[in-house]
């Protein structure tokens, strides 16, 4: 009983020491992409039988050193720009990892409970947020639409005299929720955890500009309202992952008020782009809205883990996710009586407000990052950002051998390789392995989508590490590679 565990729980400078060097490295990318060529020999190093007795803390370090750091995942490489992600700056990293050792739980009276609230504040002021909005930070965009449309689900039940979240859904109405086909997928997800289903996500055309279609969106109210089909929620994206489009918030929160329903914010990728003056007229309306999500480990380069929820009315959230009570869990709440960190579990009790309990500190993360740049630092890395698939789009409309898919409007731009004499059922397999040739080559990485049908080469900008250079490397590389396929280098 006596003896000490096996854990190393002290060292800790050691063992940060240790194993920087490896991560300073990686994160110059000055090595060549080895992860998927050289996947045996890290797999062969990995893929042990569980230890009966531990190696020790020193074996570990070692095959982080060796075996994992070189070949970890190279999204912060500047030539990074597939998908609406990226590696977090060096301040939002040492402050996971402060918070991480000293405020492993956001609970409690500590500075590290106290920034949940302060990053949340911060957030909502950079972004235009109401400032009475009640916000509440989460794994990311899939949970943060999953409580803004949690909260939708119980305004709209508890408006006909039923409580959801505490009786489960009745048998009758149906409900349903109205988004766009360009929506993330996540809202259809949402809708099968709260009980709706994915089918009761209304898939509603976009126009040419890929945004919701407003008349197929009354056009599909009316017929749910008379067949009784209740309404629980519009959904409006600020910025889709396909193409950065932006649905007309100020009009779909005039039908939201037409229809007595929800309006909900999907701003996860997008919401960001409000900054950038050019395009901030598209997010008028939003302070209409009842919900909106938005992630900063998208944009503002957040460590992986960190969305934020907001919902207008604090007091409905609370009912949508609320404990019971739990005798283990009660502490004393009279905030004159603190004389211990755990006399209190902190105010807001964040663990009422969202489906996860135990949760890492989240907010010394926004906190740093913001206190860091400020608001005119992130506002210059959106513009820049948007500046960047603008000049991607002036190109392409300079040579004749690529073509635009879809006009910017945030840090996206679609296009392909298009030479004039080529067939249109050959340009889709052309573009699939200039791809695939991108991506093998490692240098520069998009990923790939569908507008309107059509396959398409898709940067997307966000990662502070990314420059013009980098920018202008993709395209020539598209070119070379489209070039020699085609035999026209």
């Amino acid at each position: 009983m006596s003896g000490p565990d096996s854990a190393e729980t002290e060292r800790l400078s050691e063992a940060i020491d240790r194993i920087v060097p490896a991560l300073e490295g990686f994160n110059r990318f000055q090595d060549p992409d080895l992860a998927g060529r050289q996947r045996d020999t890290w797999m062969a190093a990995l893929n042990e039988p569980l230890p009966a007795c531990g190696e020790g803390l020193e074996p570990v370090l070692q095959a982080l050193i060796e075996d994992i750091i070189p070949y970890g995942v190279r999204i912060g490489s500047p030539g990074f720009s597939g998908w609406v992600t990226t590696a977090p700056t060096t301040v939002g990293v040492a402050a996971a990892l402060a918070a991480t050792v000293a405020g492993a739980q956001r609970y409690w009276v500590q500075p590290f409970n106290a920034l949940e609230t302060v990053g949340l504040r911060w957030l909502a002021e950079l972004l235009g947020l109401p400032g009475d909005w009640f916000g509440v930070l989460v794994s990311g965009g899939s949970v943060a639409n999953l409580v803004g449309l949690g909260a939708a689900r119980q305004w709209a039940f508890e408006r006909i005299g039923h409580d959801p979240a505490r009786d489960g859904l009745p048998p009758e109405p149906r409900c349903r929720i109205y988004a766009s086909s360009e929506i993330h997928h996540v809202v259809n997800r949402s809708a099968a955890v709260l009980g709706l289903g994915r089918r009761a996500v209304a898939s509603i055309a976009v126009d040419e500009h890929q945004r919701i279609d407003l008349d197929q969106l009354c056009a599909a109210l009316e017929a749910d309202r008379s067949e009784g089909i209740l309404p629980m929620a519009l959904v409006a994206s600020a910025g889709t992952v396909n193409t950065g489009a932006v649905d007309p918030i100020e009009q779909m929160a005039e039908i939201a008020s037409q229809y007595d329903t929800w309006l909900h914010i999907d701003g996860a990728y997008g919401l960001f782009g409000v900054l950038d003056p050019r395009v901030t007229p598209l997010f008028c309306g939003l302070e209409r809205a009842d919900s909106a999500a938005v992630d900063p480990h998208k944009w503002l380069a957040a460590p992986l883990g960190c969305g934020a929820a907001y919902v207008r009315d604090r007091a409905l959230l609370a009912r949508a996710f609320t404990l019971e009570p739990a005798e283990y869990l009660e502490m004393d709440s009279d905030a004159s009586r603190v004389e211990s960190a755990f006399d209190h579990l902190g105010d807001p009790p964040y663990h009422h407000f969202s489906p996860e309990h135990s949760a890492p500190s989240r907010g010394v993360r926004v906190w740093a990052i913001l206190k860091e740049i400020g608001a005119e630092g992130m506002r210059e890395r959106v513009i820049r950002h948007n500046n960047f698939a603008r000049h991607i789009a002036s190109r392409v409309e300079a040579d004749g051998r690529l073509e635009l898919l879809a006009e910017p409007v945030l840090s996206i731009c679609c296009f392909r390789y298009r030479p004039p004499e080529m067939e249109e059922d050959q340009v889709d397999d052309l573009n699939a392995e200039i791809a695939h040739r991108l991506r093998a080559a490692g240098t520069y990485v998009p990923s790939t989508t569908r507008v309107a049908g059509r396959f398409a080469i898709r940067p997307c900008y966000i990662n502070p590490r990314t420059s013009l250079a980098d920018v202008d490397g993709l395209v020539d590389q598209v070119l070379e590679i489209g070039d020699a396929l085609t035999s026209r280098g």
